[in-house]
């Protein structure tokens, strides 16, 4: 698709909806659409494209940024669109193909935090204490849901094994239906006695704290991937990632543009008629910088090696000067002599500009 639809029109839904009703808009689309059911030309890729506006919409985290940002508030966030057509028959008639099917351990979720830096940070890096919230094993319990002094006891439903299988008759034979366990949810365990600190979800929401070092050259929008420092997994499966997204704050004098920065520089006609040498600001200090004899207006300087360091390479960018001759709007009696003086020696001539140099001005402007 050459754009992304937006998530709640791809599950027909209003922005407003309750998360049963994403579940059950997704249920419905989705058994529609599933290519194993639907061979329809179109069907694969408007079955992916209800998975992942599934996987946003019902992580409520995702969904916030969703909604905040739009499609660029989760670009970049890896997602799990594992939704097989196995799942899908689960999910609609309770049962795997007719095979036992117990609950795998899952990953935990991704986290994301913004981070906004300076502009000299983002150029030369800086190590930043962040703090961020994510769900930590209960201390009282350790994470087995089980109030302190007492244990799991192995599920009387299913004998532990996570499972019911139920046998019914029809004019074909006999039909295995296996479905997960109601009663421990697939674990083959029960909680008698629910812990009292976690109130029996084995997590704690806990405040964090990182030192997380960002590295020299990143821009506004870099990802930086913390691995490890997400969402816990379930059932023994690895936590998710942390993704810090950076913004970087404007500057007084610079721009930025790739690895190169750029300033823009007023110099009199004086200065650019005659040449002359200026003091001017860099990232590593102020420098001195000639300015040629006869430098126009839109005369680009550069200082090699000035610039931003460049992410994951050696090298740095350079410094580009743009150049601008400022035209006095007031003048002395002394200085409007001089001029008058100037204007008698180089004459009235007039002559049009050539549009290669304008057009090629703009476009190194981005104008």
């Amino acid at each position: 698709m050459s754009e992304k639809r937006d998530y709640y029109e791809v599950l027909e839904l209003a922005r407003q909806a309750s998360v049963e009703d994403i579940r059950r808009a997704y249920r419905r689309l989705a058994k529609q659409h599933h290519p194993d059911i639907n061979r329809g030309p179109g069907a694969e890729e408007r079955f992916k494209e209800i998975n992942e506006a599934y996987a946003v919409l019902s992580d409520e985290e995702r969904r916030a940024a969703y909604d905040r940002y739009g499609h660029a508030g989760v670009q970049g966030l890896p997602t799990d669109f594992g939704f097989g057509f196995a799942d899908i028959f689960e999910e609609f008639f309770g049962m795997a193909g007719g095979r036992t099917r117990r609950r795998a351990p899952r990953r935990g979720a991704d986290l994301r935090l913004d981070v906004t830096i300076s502009f000299e940070q983002a150029v030369f890096g800086v190590e930043r204490e962040l703090a961020f919230s994510r769900h930590e094993p209960c201390q009282a319990c350790g994470g087995s849901r089980a109030e302190p002094g007492t244990t799991p006891i192995r599920c009387s439903t299913c004998n532990g094994s996570g499972e019911v299988r139920q046998v019914r008759q029809t004019f074909l034979g006999s039909i295995v239906n296996v479905t997960t366990c109601p009663q421990c949810r697939g674990e083959g365990e029960t909680i008698a006695t629910l812990c009292r600190a976690c109130k029996g979800e084995g997590y704690l929401k806990m405040d964090i704290a990182r030192a997380v070092p960002i590295p020299p050259g990143v821009d506004d929008g870099t990802q930086v991937r913390l691995s490890g420092e997400g969402e816990p997994g379930t059932l023994g499966g690895p936590r998710g990632d942390l993704y810090i997204v950076i913004h970087v704050e404007g500057h007084q004098f610079f721009r930025r543009r790739g690895d190169d920065v750029l300033l823009d520089l007023s110099v009199n006609v004086a200065q650019a008629a005659l040449g002359a040498k200026v003091q001017i600001p860099t990232v590593d200090g102020d420098e001195e910088l000639a300015i040629p004899a006869g430098t126009q207006s839109g005369t680009v300087l550069t200082l090699r090696g000035k610039g931003v360091p460049r992410l994951r390479r050696n090298g740095r960018g350079d410094q580009l000067v743009l150049v601008e001759v400022e035209i006095p709007k007031k003048l002395s009696a002394e200085q409007r002599r001089l001029f008058t003086d100037l204007a008698g020696a180089l004459g009235t001539q007039a002559r049009p500009v050539e549009r290669s140099f304008l057009d090629g001005l703009r476009g190194f402007l981005g104008g």
